[in-house]
């Protein structure tokens, strides 16, 4: 099979999957085609992006801490997510610095810098992450970072300006190695989470033709970002917004 074959085979499996997406949500649609993945957007030129992330559904105040509790197969899942008061130049951007860790069973796993910037039009751009698995007590780069502009990886959207129902766009891209994407599937949902219960929350459906058969619902509140996280396909991760410090 040609790698082009085997990049359209994994993208029909993954997209199928999008298709089964859980009832309950208003303005729901179909799942993204299967035919042709979302593009690769243009990412603007400097002087087109502002100095701050303040995204109605993905804002990154410096000094803020989002704390998640959850379950990774059967195990406790802690995440924090701290917006740093370091930013990092990009190809001509200033990026906003998040350092999210992730512990299971009271154990780090994870810990990854990730690099934000958002342009005058409200669209957030994810530019990049610096990623670490802890292994044998050691934290190891992953193969998922990258960095825009380097090696031919490319920036993508993490938030779009005006998300509409049905839109799906590419999050990242550095063939092989981070190929998320993602469609609006709800604009009007209701969750609840210990943090609290909201309306008119927005849900994302995420998935990656690098893991075959795995799609997340992320749930997104105004003013203050990601509530939820939960793996509908391919496995039993699951995470909810506890507290919120400043």
């Amino acid at each position: 099979m040609t790698k082009r074959t085997a990049l359209i085979a994994g993208l029909l499996a993954a997209l199928a999957l999008v298709g089964t997406l859980a009832a309950g949500a208003s303005n729901r649609s179909s799942a993204p085609s299967a035919k042709v993945a979302p593009p690769i957007p243009t990412l603007p030129p400097p002087a087109a992006f502002a100095g701050r992330v303040d995204n109605k559904f993905f804002p990154l105040k410096p000094g803020t801490t989002f704390r998640y509790r959850g379950q990774q197969d059967g195990k406790a899942r802690v995440v924090t997510v701290f917006v740093t008061h370091k930013t990092k130049m990009i190809v001509g951007i200033r990026a906003t610095v998040v350092l999210d860790q992730v512990f299971v069973a009271g154990k780090p796993e994870e810990k990854t810098f990730d690099w934000y910037a958002q342009d005058r039009r409200g669209n957030v751009w994810y530019l990049g992450e610096d990623s670490f698995d802890y292994v044998k007590g050691k934290w190891v780069r992953s193969d998922g970072s990258w960095q825009t502009g380097v090696d031919g990886a490319k920036a993508g959207f993490v938030m779009k300006a005006a998300p509409a129902v049905g839109k799906a766009y590419r999050q990242e891209y550095y063939a092989g190695h981070a190929e998320d994407m993602a469609k609006v599937i709800a604009t009007d949902a209701s969750v609840a989470v210990p943090y609290g219960t909201f309306a008119h929350a927005l849900i994302t459906s995420e998935w990656t033709p690098l893991e075959k058969g795995v799609v997340e619902h992320k749930y997104y509140v105004r003013g203050l970002g990601n509530v939820r996280t939960v793996m509908v396909k391919g496995g039993s991760e699951e995470e909810r917004l506890v507290s919120v410090s400043k």
